[in-house]
């Protein structure tokens, strides 16, 4: 069970990390969030969740990835992060972006807690 859950965890990181590397205004644009100032920032998180997913991916295949425990703590503080920017109203503009967003908390937060029953 723990490698479907770090095969899904790999697939939806490294295809968010190739959206934000390719096209990141046209991301940003789609998913209703603010448009970057600067395509920097956009990319390096891209370069980020790459390497993440690369990890998740090496761990799911029995190398000495990442860890299953950073992975818990990489996905509750992320999630922690955007819950506290929605309640805040810092998050994005719009209501498309502010439910992705919301969402996203979730199915991180879902995976932090599915993957603590492996540690």
């Amino acid at each position: 069970m723990l490698q479907q859950i770090l095969w899904l965890e790999t697939l939806l990181k490294a295809s968010a990390a190739i959206v934000l590397l390719i096209a990141p205004l046209s991301a940003s644009h789609v998913l209703g969030l603010p448009r970057p100032g600067s395509f920097l920032w956009s990319r390096l998180l891209g370069a980020l969740l790459l390497g993440i997913a690369a990890a998740t991916y090496a761990e799911g295949v029995g190398w000495n990835g990442l860890g299953v425990a950073g992975l818990v703590m990489i996905n509750l503080i992320a999630a922690a992060v955007i819950a506290g920017l929605l309640i805040l109203g810092k998050a994005a503009p719009t209501r498309r972006g502010r439910l992705l967003l919301g969402l996203l908390a979730v199915q991180l937060a879902t995976f932090s807690l599915v993957e603590i029953a492996f540690i």
